[in-house]
Order: C-alpha cells, then structure tokens, then sequence
C-alpha cells in the first residue's frame, strides 16, 4: 500500500506518483502537491495568510 502524502503547504492529500518533495540541508522534508504551492514556499509566504489554504480558511473559520 502506497503512503498517502499531504502538501506542506496547502494541506491537500497528494496523489501517489505525482508532486515534489524538497529536502532542505538539515534533512527536513516538504511535499508539495503543485508548482503553486512550491513558489509560494520559497517566497516566505505563510499558509495561514492565503486564503485558499486548509490553514487560511481555518484562521478565516470558514472550517
């Protein structure tokens, strides 16, 4: 059985064999489920202040 993997960044489940992972120096793991979500990592951006993030619609309390 395949692992079931969730986006750093948004939170959505990504699909067997497809997405990124990136692995910083200190051997920290990130999985990212688009070329959305990756460049919205590396600009600093936090989840929590995108509105279309599961951690965005949470603070909103739209979940």
């Amino acid at each position: 059985m395949l692992e079931q993997r969730t986006c750093s960044f948004c939170g959505e489940a990504i699909e067997p064999g497809t997405g990124k992972m990136f692995v910083r120096k200190d051997s920290t793991l990130f999985f990212f489920c688009s070329s959305k979500c990756q460049n919205n990592f590396r600009l600093g951006r936090t989840p929590r202040r995108v509105t279309w993030t599961k951690a965005g619609r949470k603070a909103l309390g739209k979940e």
